[in-house]
């Protein structure tokens, strides 16, 4: 009795000491970041409203969490020159970038491409398209908007402004002076919406909102040959591990495997279809469209 009484008055103690001894271990390992999790900052171009983009985004984001050693968080920019800045100033350490804004950061800082999302076809492509209203029956190709008002995106995206205004100039055989009125908007969806609201009779955007929008009451008059698909990229001194835990991650992934087609659908349509490795030589294409409107006279970012 005396013995057993001996025993349990000693566990308390014998408790405290064991948590106390678990709990320092646990704070040198956090300390030297070898159990913490260490965080992740991803940004995207800005191809909607901020609201939007968190709500399409923010998936993308816990399933990196789950399926990699590090959490994953979403830091969204005001406009694609932002995004630009999180990446040089170590603020994001991963981006999905347009090809322009990849070039753009290329020429301040070491930033390299690791992998491009696949369109719904399977191939590491998208496209630009011109839209209009379905109910204007004056404009039904790129050639019918001369003399009419076009909404662009940013100046500093690739399908929403470059593309379109290579297409404009070498397929439509058309200037920015031919259209009656142009304007830059900060989101391709704003472009979509003034179209609808009738306050621009034409718009520029990536395929990808043409196709939410079409059931608003808009179509296609015009589709840009396939645009390598947008990178996303890291800083050059990411930590290799992590990069290649994300491309394993995403790597892994296929659309046809229908428990996976569950996870990619809550994604944005960008990226739902599954990723390919990217290289830096994707993006020349990119290059060209910007040096032909150059010496067409057309300012670029």
């Amino acid at each position: 009795m005396i013995t057993g009484k001996r025993i349990y008055g000693r566990q308390p103690a014998v408790i405290i000491a064991v948590l106390i001894l678990l709990l320092a271990g646990w704070g040198n390992r956090a300390a030297n970041g070898t159990e913490a999790e260490e965080v992740v900052h991803f940004s995207a171009i800005t191809l909607y409203h901020p609201i939007v983009m968190y709500q399409k985004y923010q998936p993308l984001m816990a399933y990196l969490s789950e399926h990699t050693p590090y959490r994953f968080e979403l830091k969204l920019s005001q406009n694609y020159r932002d995004i630009i800045q999180f990446l040089k100033e170590d603020q994001v350490q991963l981006a999905l970038l347009g090809g322009v804004t990849y070039l753009a950061a290329k020429e301040q800082f070491n930033v390299v491409p690791v992998l491009k999302p696949l369109g719904h076809d399977g191939r590491p492509y998208y496209r630009s398209v011109f839209i209009t209203r379905a109910d204007n029956n004056r404009i039904n190709r790129i050639t019918d908007l001369k003399g009419k008002s076009v909404a662009f995106a940013s100046r500093m995206s690739t399908s929403g402004y470059i593309a379109p205004l290579y297409e404009l100039y070498t397929k439509g055989n058309l200037t920015l002076k031919d259209l009656s009125k142009h304007i830059n908007l900060k989101y391709h969806d704003a472009v979509a919406r003034e179209v609808l609201r009738g306050n621009f009779e034409a718009g520029a955007v990536i395929d990808s909102v043409a196709h939410r929008f079409h059931d608003k009451g808009l179509k296609v008059i015009h589709v840009s040959d396939p645009i390598p698909g947008l990178p996303i990229v890291a800083r050059a001194n990411a930590s290799p591990a992590m990069i290649a835990a994300v491309k394993q991650a995403l790597l892994d992934l296929d659309y046809k495997n229908p428990g996976h087609r569950l996870i990619m659908n809550q994604w944005d349509e960008e990226f739902k279809y599954g990723f390919a490795e990217a290289s830096v030589q994707d993006y020349a294409i990119i290059g060209k469209m910007i040096r032909h409107l150059a010496q067409q006279g057309v300012r670029t970012p």
